[in-house]
């Protein structure tokens, strides 16, 4: 039979059901949309993304459902189990013989919370040095350089410019020294700049992946996880870690953004080994050595680190800000560059300024992403009604991302308090337990401060009615900033 009777007969069946295609298609759009809403009311613990997605998918008929499937179904805990045997959980690194304890009593409670959630070890013995951007940068080259066993290196952006290229010479020049040297970076913060540093590397013999890479589109549904861990660990005993990426903008003269990023030495960089080496055999399933060699006591700083993610890790930040929030007695102090939290973060805080917690709030007057400071103005109206203390800080843009609890406990690291971080992301925060640290970031965030401009009520009160409509409809789009 030739190609003409085929065409033939295909003609004659769709002639046949022409008349029923409207049924038809009527029928595939009522079967997904029931299907996607019994999907997202079964597997979606935040109301209000159920609602979102539920409402999308009857309104949008078919485009709504394939949205969902690529966008809102989180695939990525099977996976880490599968990859890791379920060990992601586990703290398989090293241990203390007696979990440390924080001196002040009220924040005992808050502690034992964070052990539980994480699965590990309040370590104590640590020195972590607080450091600018261009003095971590500095730091870390320095630590390649110095490298004689291993450097482990996760981060969101690895910029191929300036900043970036120092460090490709420095881990091309660890793995001739027969250093081993694993690089890790978010397949979409590769591609900050172009062409990619990730070529640069590979050219240069570093072995380097990208995570959740591909431009295939049956990976698409993994497009809107990211890892935004920023972690560096040499010789599984020197560790960074803290919210500065890698890019030139930190080290222009004047800086473009500035940022806070720690150096640590003491038993808590075992837990960033830990952290790291879940993500490596994530990616690319190579099994590293997670043991400390360190040693046990080399500062008096308690640390724990809190991975966070759209996995086995769900939810462990969201908790442990709550946990703090709740924990405090005297004052609250976030430095963030996207402030847009979800209800709960926001009730919480509204009661801790009920009970008399002085709460105070910084975030840059001029963000580098406009939609999200808008958001941002309009979340913060109403906690600046309740009594909160909101501080707007002038250029350079502020990356920094901080939190303290009553001069006694501090936490520091990738996450920012939007629903990107809470919910998307891969973060690494660190969660401090010592008065002489907080005391000195508090000092730092006091000269903050007085360098800031205080929002007050009656600024809301004022702003352009067109403005405070800019920040309403923005803050709408808050489930998914």
């Amino acid at each position: 039979m030739d190609l003409t009777f085929w065409k033939s007969r295909y003609g004659q069946g769709l002639a046949v059901l022409e008349p029923f295609w409207p049924y038809i298609a009527a029928a595939i759009s009522l079967f997904l949309a029931i299907y996607v809403t019994a999907h997202v009311a079964q597997n979606k613990r935040d109301a209000r993304a159920a609602a979102a997605w539920t409402g999308l998918v009857w309104l949008v008929p078919v485009v709504g459902a394939v949205l969902y499937f690529m966008l809102g179904v989180n695939r990525i805990q099977r996976r880490a189990r599968q990859l890791t045997g379920g060990l992601i959980d586990t703290d398989d690194g090293w241990r203390v013989a007696a979990e440390a304890v924080p001196t002040v009593p009220h924040l005992q409670v808050l502690s034992r919370l964070v052990g539980r959630l994480t699965h590990l070890p309040l370590t104590d013995g640590n020195e972590l040095a607080l450091l600018d951007a261009p003095q971590t940068y500095q730091a870390m080259l320095d630590a390649i350089n110095g490298a004689s066993e291993s450097v482990y290196l996760v981060t969101y952006i690895f910029g191929n410019d300036a900043a970036g290229k120092p460090l490709v010479d420095a881990l091309a020049a660890a793995v001739k020294r027969g250093v081993k040297v694993r690089v890790l970076i978010d397949g979409m913060g590769a591609h900050y700049s172009l062409p990619s540093v990730f070529w640069r590397l590979r050219r240069r013999g570093v072995p380097v992946q990208r995570f959740l890479y591909s431009l295939a589109p049956w990976r698409m549904p993994y497009i809107n996880l990211r890892n935004h861990r920023k972690i560096m660990i040499v010789d599984r005993s020197l560790g960074f870690t803290g919210g500065m990426n890698i890019r030139a903008g930190y080290l222009h003269k004047p800086a473009r953004t500035t940022d806070l990023h720690a150096r640590l030495e003491g038993p808590v960089v075992g837990q960033l080994l830990r952290s790291f080496a879940a993500d490596w055999v994530f990616t690319c399933g190579e099994v590293l050595e997670t043991s400390y060699r360190g040693p046990a006591q080399v500062g008096e700083v308690q640390a724990r680190g809190i991975s966070a993610g759209p996995d086995a890790d769900f939810d462990k930040r969201r908790l442990t800000l709550l946990a703090a929030i709740g924990s405090a007695e005297q004052r609250i102090r976030i430095v963030t560059p996207y402030f847009v939290p979800d209800l709960t973060l926001m009730a919480s805080l509204q009661m801790a300024i009920l009970k008399g917690v002085q709460v105070q709030i910084v975030i840059p007057r001029k963000s580098n992403l406009r939609m999200v400071n808008w958001a941002s103005l309009h979340a913060l109206r109403w906690l600046v009604g309740e009594g909160a203390e909101l501080y707007l800080s002038p250029p350079p843009f502020d990356h920094s991302k901080v939190m303290t609890v009553d001069q006694h406990w501090l936490m520091l690291g990738s996450g920012n308090w939007d629903a990107r971080s809470l919910r998307l992301n891969f973060e690494f925060d660190l969660e401090c337990y010592s008065d002489t640290l907080t005391t000195r970031v508090d000092k730092m965030l006091d000269r903050h401060i007085l360098l800031s401009t205080r929002m007050e009520p009656e600024h809301f009160r004022d702003m352009a009615p067109w403005r405070r409509l800019r920040n309403a409809l923005s803050h709408l789009m808050e489930p998914y900033l």
